[in-house]
């Protein structure tokens, strides 16, 4: 399983912190050290009592008792708890597409990982998800079927706006625990009247109305043409790679998965690294981000215009050659 699949599992809640229990009345006012306890008397019944005797040359009254502790409650120390009992997991995350790399995990392996756990299925196909519409692509997505929710966000590779969010199920009844009623937003004889629900229509109740613009966008396109835009989208981040791995002065990361493309100068320090991208942002001459990956800082040219050209990838990596020190 890859090691960014996350497992949630359920632990009992740790115990609440209360303050250590006054003493009694009965409690010897000494310390463990100095204590001698006369124990004659009468009878076996009668109580034992206690004389403090004071440490030579203190002078101490011999039955004082010691002043109250000014140690705040919240100071106190505290013995180290246990490790909590691990239950079985409740809930397996997969990512299908990570922002630094794209990378895809093995969503088939972690799918059978839940299954023979009882554990759900979540997978973060927010950057991957897209791959759907690429008939040559969505193999790498071998599982997403399988997943009790996915999230989508069509910013990228479905060039929405940066609020185009989804959250998938394969049954409605799974956003039951999203339900909620509030008399001022969504009276249930309102509701059964016919007027809209606006906490059923988004859980901000104020939020514009992108999934129109989702809905406009896949009947305009369908989903062959949003595929062909992932695919040359996808493309054009493979030729990025190749002239990086043709260029001796620069370094590769990987081939891409996505359209993310993680490279370097061959001989550059991450300091080094770090102020090109800051030099070429500042300048206005190209936008690239930053990743650390394998302990190293990158150059990240993540790649989401289909009609980018193989002239403007030279371009771009001229300018980091050209900016690297010699």
């Amino acid at each position: 399983m890859s090691s960014r699949a996350r497992c949630i599992r359920e632990v009992p809640p740790p115990t609440p912190w209360s303050p250590p229990a006054a003493p009694s009345p009965t409690s010897s006012p000494c310390s463990s050290r100095e204590s001698v306890t006369d124990r004659s008397g009468p009878s076996a019944a009668t109580p034992p009592t206690t004389r403090c005797a004071a440490p030579p040359g203190s002078s101490a009254s011999p039955n004082r008792s010691p002043p109250p502790s000014t140690t705040r409650p919240h100071s106190t120390p505290r013995s180290p708890r246990s490790p909590p009992t691990t239950g079985p997991p409740l809930l397996v995350v997969a990512t299908a597409g990570t922002t630094d790399t794209g990378r895809i995990d093995p969503l088939s392996a972690i799918a059978d990982a839940a299954d023979r756990h009882g554990a759900e299925l979540h997978i973060d196909a927010s950057y991957g998800g897209p791959l759907l519409f690429s008939a040559d692509r969505r193999h790498l997505l071998a599982g997403l079927d399988r997943a009790h929710s996915v999230t989508l966000d069509l910013h990228k590779l479905g060039w929405q706006p940066v609020a185009a969010g989804l959250l998938a199920v394969p049954d409605a009844a799974r956003l039951a625990p999203l339900g909620h009623t509030a008399e001022y937003l969504n009276a249930e004889d309102d509701t059964d009247a016919g007027l809209p629900d606006l906490l059923g229509r988004s859980l901000r109740t104020t939020r514009r109305p992108d999934i129109l613009k989702i809905a406009v966008t896949l009947r305009a396109l369908g989903r062959a043409g949003l595929g062909a835009l992932v695919d040359r989208t996808c493309a054009a981040a493979h030729d990025l790679a190749d002239l990086v791995e043709k260029n001796a002065r620069l370094e590769l990361y990987e081939r891409p998965t996505l359209s993310t493309v993680l490279f370097r100068p061959a001989d550059a320090s991450d300091e080094e690294t770090a102020e090109i991208r800051r030099t070429l942002l500042t300048e206005g001459r190209a936008v690239l981000g930053r990743a650390r990956a394998d302990g190293r800082i990158w150059l990240k040219a993540t790649l989401l215009n289909p009609h980018t050209t193989s002239d403007a990838l030279e371009a771009l990596t001229r300018l980091v050659e050209g900016s690297t020190p010699r």
